[in-house]
């Protein structure tokens, strides 16, 4: 067996080689580079994909973050409630708009944020929560949306490793008042570059968020806001365009590969645990983390590499324990996770042989570890 890679995209790109080159050929002979037709017709179409009412492009997905919580009208003295494990966006979003990101727990097994630890931290100074779908994992979303109305809360989903998961057969992305969402190439819905964007149902959501996003202007030298340059390109709007016929396929191998973990992988419970599925959930296994008990995770993961097998951490720290924010708080799931989980290979693009090689070799590992 050659090596397993953690993500494939080299095979992506090699496949739809000749697409992305028409692509890209047709792009340029456009000279509409930059907003223009390419980034409506992806914004219809993203829009139709997430059933919401409106998509609105923008250079990243830290930037569809902020850009929402900006039109949401939260800045400076606000508090927004966040999951301590998430890539540090998320509360990257919260700072960079003046309010403080207050870190609560995640749930055992979906690892999605625990409402209990938002209901506790609520206070008057709360305007928003972040609802995080982390790995591709839908959150529990009903009773954290009833919350969020019991005290007149803005909900923002991160729905950056999200890209069509459902929830009670709703898409993700459709079930909050905002949604953001990354386009970073290895993504479930990846471009050749940066990219992001925001999904709402809310028509004056949506055209602040158009306005902050292009200078606070939606016609050319008229700035009704102080806005910002954070604008998707037509090149990754016309790859977005093309990809996102692809996503539904690809999310399906990507259920099937975490059904060959999980079915391979569930003799090991007394070594590691696996995620679970938000119930009415349906994954799109953006990552496949496990989650050791009692093994050093270092040791796993230089025993993998010596087999080939290429693994993930995400992520080492809880965001309240990082040099940035050097703000702990007591988050005993989420530190549980950020010591002792690895993210297994996950793409669509890998081949059964190379999941059941991953496989074997993992338990191979985890019975020398456990003898010695």
């Amino acid at each position: 067996m050659n090596s397993v890679p953690f993500v494939a995209l080299d095979r992506c790109h090699e496949t739809l080689k000749a697409d992305l080159s028409k692509i890209f050929d047709a792009t340029v002979a456009s000279n509409e580079l930059v907003l223009g037709k390419a980034c409506r017709e992806f914004e219809l179409r993203f829009a139709d994909f997430c059933e919401t009412e409106f998509a609105i492009g923008c250079g990243n997905g830290l930037d569809a973050l902020t850009l929402a919580l900006r039109a949401a009208g939260i800045g400076e003295n606000d508090e927004v409630i966040v999951p301590a494990n998430s890539f540090i966006a998320t509360a990257l979003a919260v700072s960079s708009v003046g309010a403080k990101p207050v870190f609560v727990d995640c749930l055992e097994g979906t690892y999605s944020i625990d409402i209990g630890g938002i209901e506790s931290n609520i206070t008057p100074k709360t305007r928003a929560i972040i609802v995080v779908h982390l790995y591709g994992i839908p959150a529990d979303m009903d009773p954290i949306v009833a919350l969020a109305n019991k005290h007149g809360l803005f909900v923002l989903e991160d729905a950056a490793q999200a890209h069509g998961a459902t929830y009670k057969g709703k898409k993700i992305g459709s079930l909050g008042h905002a949604a953001a969402f990354s386009f970073y190439p290895t993504k479930n819905l990846g471009a050749l570059g940066d990219g992001g964007a925001v999904t709402t149902d809310d028509p004056v959501l949506a055209e602040r968020i158009r306005k902050l996003c292009n200078y606070g202007s939606t016609v050319k030298y008229q700035h009704e806001l102080q806005g910002v340059n954070s604008r998707l390109d037509s090149l990754q709007a016309n790859v977005l365009s093309y990809k996102l016929s692809l996503l539904p396929d690809w999310n399906e191998r990507r259920r099937q590969i975490a059904a060959k973990y999980h079915e391979s992988l569930g003799e090991c419970s007394d070594y590691l645990d696996l995620p679970q599925v938000t119930k009415a959930g349906e994954a799109v296994w953006h990552l496949f983390p496990v989650l050791l008990k009692g093994i050093a995770r270092q040791s796993v993961i230089d025993a993998l590499a010596e087999l080939q097998v290429s693994t993930g951490i995400h992520y080492p720290y809880t965001i309240d324990k990082t040099e940035a924010y050097d703000s702990p708080v007591s988050v005993p799931v989420a530190e549980k996770v950020a010591e002792g989980g690895i993210s297994l290979p996950m793409d669509p693009y890998l081949t059964d042989g190379e999941i059941d090689y991953v496989c074997s070799a993992l338990k191979s590992v985890l019975e020398q570890l456990v003898g010695d």
